[in-house]
């Protein structure tokens, strides 16, 4: 069983942040919302381990 990763692991993080921004130019809230809700389910897919996904879960709602 894998772990989430919460340590800095993406290359460029402030490259992701700009395009992960400009993602969402020029959508209303809603569709911003929308984009924002299939990218999890997306990452989700990808991810695939149950485990990590509610632990990521748990640990975005806490803050």
């Amino acid at each position: 069983m894998t772990t989430l990763v919460t340590t800095p692991n993406i290359p460029r993080p402030d490259d992701f942040y700009a395009e992960l921004l400009s993602l969402h130019e020029g959508l209303t809230k809603a569709q911003s919302d929308a984009v924002n809700a299939r990218l999890i389910l997306l990452l989700a897919n990808h991810i695939g381990d149950r485990a990590v996904l509610s632990e990521a879960m748990a640990a975005a709602k806490a803050g």
